[in-house]
């Protein structure tokens, strides 16, 4: 194997063998193998957190997928976007008759041949996500929902100099790359942070001898970072939430509640004008949302139903109920989630699947319930002071 790609690293009595591999290169398993069966070390990191490497170690995981416990746990957006990485890792597979990840499989399979620890030295993902998503204000946030809406369905082909390039980042790096270049504040949860985690992990890693199996990218950061001493748990939190989403989550719906009573008070008519409008722009948009998402009639209806109700209530979603309606009665089997990852490569196949058309329920459904909060809100509040 070239020692360009090795970076050899001895601290405090330990040699560490970092190996800078390409997520989408057909080499790089080779080199992994060829270095773990040479160094037989005492311990193989590998730049998976658990989430992801049982996903790789189980492809009929997702067969096991409660889609009501998704929705309840308000994972369903959390989900989308894992299933916009899936389908971008298969665009490539297709394109360049590629499976990305390989270098991780044969990592795990080398560390077992040599009888070598397997360490998952990632962080895991859902904190990464979550911490990227706090750094983003409202405007970045509806970017970057857009921007992973459209790559699920991008029919662009990726040219050689985007693979080489790509070769040099991971499969989350390289989804989020465009983000990192219009939001610096990615840099920080997406590859900073990340190196910190990886470096101690590989530092604690048990044994004299250590290789990791790593994307290249992340070879320099770890470099620097594995001198220092990092707090995993401090990197491990989610941030905590603000209150001020809290307090406005309260205060709007009482304002819309009070100034719907006050004006049915002093001029029924009006308020009842109020109430009509409150109805009409909630519910009407959380439908068509449903109906974008080409939901169930009944799903539809319950979206209708609910949202004047959720919007005043920031504990229920209006997309929550229309998803379990239309979970249950057009509940996904296992066909659907055996065809999940093929599915998402298309946007006949992500409406068609049943897993994915409740995904698309929820967040649409929630989508159009919001601006109809927002529209409606402001009609009620025009509404009032018309009648002042």
């Amino acid at each position: 194997m070239p020692e360009e790609n090795i970076t050899r690293i001895h601290i405090e009595g330990k040699e560490l063998i970092l190996i800078g591999t390409a997520h989408v290169s057909k080499k790089s398993a080779e080199e992994v193998k060829e270095v773990i069966e040479l160094e037989r070390p005492d311990s193989v990191c590998i730049e998976l957190d658990a989430q992801r490497y049982q996903s790789v170690m189980d492809n009929n995981k997702w067969k096991e997928t409660d889609i009501f416990k998704v929705i309840k746990e308000k994972k369903a957006s959390l989900l989308l976007m894992n299933l916009a990485i899936s389908s971008f890792q298969n665009r490539l597979a297709k394109q360049f008759d590629i499976k990305p990840g390989a270098e991780m499989i044969q990592g795990i399979e080398s560390a077992k041949d040599v009888g070598a620890e397997l360490v998952l030295a990632d962080r895991n993902i859902q904190v990464t996500f979550t911490r990227i998503w706090h750094n983003l204000g409202l405007t970045g946030k509806a970017q970057l929902l857009n921007g992973i809406f459209f790559s699920i369905f991008s029919k662009e082909t990726i040219s050689e100099d985007e693979l080489e390039k790509m070769k040099t980042q991971d499969t989350l790096n390289a989804v989020l790359a465009e983000f990192t270049e219009h939001f610096p504040k990615l840099k920080k949860p997406l590859i900073d942070e990340r190196d910190q985690y990886l470096a101690q992990k590989i530092k604690d890693a048990p044994g004299n001898k250590v290789v990791a199996v790593l994307g290249a990218a992340h070879v320099p950061g770890i470099t620097k970072e594995i001198h220092k001493e990092h707090d995993l748990k401090a990197l491990s939190e989610t941030p905590p939430k603000s209150i001020v989403p809290k307090i406005l989550g309260w205060a709007i719906p009482l304002l819309i509640i009070a100034l719907i009573a006050y004006t049915f008070i002093a001029n029924p008519a009006a308020g009842f004008d109020q109430a009509i409008a409150w109805i009409l722009w909630t519910g009407t948009l959380a439908a068509i949302g449903a109906a974008v998402a080409l939901g169930h009639p009944l799903a539809i209806l319950s979206a209708f139903v609910a949202a004047p109700f959720t919007a005043l209530h920031p504990l229920i979603a209006a997309g929550w109920v229309s998803g379990i309606v239309q979970a249950y009665v057009r509940r996904p089997n296992i066909g659907d989630f055996e065809t999940l990852s093929e599915d998402v490569f298309s946007i006949k196949g992500f409406w068609h699947n049943k897993v994915t058309r409740v995904l698309l329920v929820v967040v649409l459904t929630n989508l159009g319930g919001s601006l109809g909060t927002f529209i409606g809100g402001a009609d009620v509040i025009r509404v009032f002071f018309n009648n002042l």
